[in-house]
């Protein structure tokens, strides 16, 4: 592989302070990362590049490749499988245009398209994903509308959800999961916004349950990332083990003491909620509920920052197509939607770089920062993001992607 140097104005490591004049050397991995008076010379055959800023290639820690039109999760079943894995391998390029080199896949096709990727067939970022994501009967994982037996006859198609119950049907829903390489495990805490008669506050996962699905992960070496909402799922789920709390809308002061004890990572999702919410797509009922709880989340995310819980960035992305909002290639805006809401700029964007591999635990790749020995995951940009953050979500700004020293844009 060529060595490519960049020489920017502004070197963000991911993780501590900004370089003025830094220089990054990479082939598949980083070489250096540091201040240009202190790099090598470049040699013969050297390629230079030249940006005003270089940083880690982002990462999204909570998306969905689903190949959906709609916001309406009946439409699922009503679509082949294919036709949707299609629509995803643009999902994927807009991905890579707008910086985004690493995704925490959170339930969806991306347990198959990772294998397309890996194999040179289909160009995409690095994807970890869960597979299925675990749901109680009638949980914000069922689809309320069907009998149950199609529900469970769509999740075995290779979906993107599996019904279970009970501690033993919930083991074996994650051995499946681990069967098919997933990297980490999903599993619905509490209830949720876009399914239809389950209500966002209330546990959905009973304490053995939960307990059964962290010991079967963490004996593959892998963690559970909880979608919750309600305080009594968190703290449940938190009990249990888990690695991450996905949402967290009803976070409050002694879920964030909770979180700092046992070292639980956030991943607000702030993308979704604002852009479902100005979009008016939902079905009535979910509209309902997202109303009820937007300006809750909002206040959630600011008193985690503020109590020292450790965020990463996170947008439940899920919709095929740039003309349709939480869609591919927009991963970028939750950066600012973490600044609104008190984040400084560096914070926003560390959490998006270097707090992304740690939430995948024993999986996580060297990646997120620019430091010798890492991945080559790297992206340049014409403008300070420092400034304004607001150029990380526009893609038009982003000059150059690295995916492990390969330039992808």
């Amino acid at each position: 592989m060529v060595t490519q140097r960049i020489e920017a104005a502004q070197l963000i490591p991911g993780r501590g302070e900004p370089i003025q004049n830094g220089v990054v050397i990479l082939d598949d991995v980083i070489g250096y990362a540091g201040p240009a008076a202190g790099a090598p010379a470049a040699t013969n055959g050297t390629v230079v590049i030249r940006a005003h800023t270089v940083l880690p290639g982002l990462w999204d820690c909570h998306a969905h490749l689903m190949g959906l039109r709609s916001a309406d999760f009946a439409l699922l079943p009503q679509e082949p499988v294919a036709l949707r894995a299609a629509r995803c391998v643009p999902d994927l390029r807009a991905a890579l245009n707008a910086g985004v080199t690493s995704v925490r896949e959170m339930g969806g096709l991306g347990i198959h398209l990772v294998r397309a990727i890996e194999e040179g067939t289909v160009e995409g970022p690095a994807v970890y994903s869960a597979g299925s994501a675990l749901s109680a009967t009638g949980g914000h994982g069922d689809l309320h509308c069907y009998p149950v037996p199609w529900v469970t006859d769509f999740a075995h198609m290779g979906g993107e959800l599996r019904l279970a119950d009970g501690p033993a049907e919930f083991a074996k829903a994650t051995r499946e999961q681990l069967r098919r390489n997933a990297k980490v495990i999903k599993v619905f805490a509490s209830g949720g916004v876009l399914s239809e008669v389950d209500h966002p506050i209330h546990q959905q996962l009973t304490d053995a349950e939960l307990r059964a699905i962290v010991e079967v992960a963490g004996m593959a070496e892998r963690v559970v990332a909880a979608h919750c909402h309600g305080k009594p799922g968190m703290m449940a789920a938190l009990e249990a083990g888990v690695r991450t709390i996905e949402h967290g809308t009803y976070l409050d002061e002694e879920v964030a003491a909770a979180m700092r004890e046992t070292g639980a990572i956030l991943v607000p999702t702030r993308t979704v909620m604002a852009e479902l919410l100005d979009s008016k797509l939902l079905p009535p009922y979910a509209a309902a509920k997202l109303e009820a709880v937007a300006d809750r989340h909002i206040e959630a995310i600011a008193l985690a920052y503020e109590q020292g819980v450790t965020i990463a960035a996170g947008t439940d992305i899920g919709m095929s197509g740039a003309d349709l909002p939480s869609s591919w290639g927009r991963n970028g805006r939750e950066l600012s939607l973490l600044a609104s809401v008190g984040c400084p700029p560096l914070a926003a964007i560390e959490a998006a770089t270097a707090t992304g591999p740690e939430t995948l635990g024993p999986q996580a790749p060297r990646s997120g920062q620019l430091r010798p020995g890492y991945d080559a995951d790297v992206l340049t940009l014409d403008a300070d993001p420092l400034a304004d953050i607001g150029v990380l979500a526009d893609p038009e700004h982003i000059t150059g992607v690295w995916l492990a020293g390969k330039r992808v844009k």
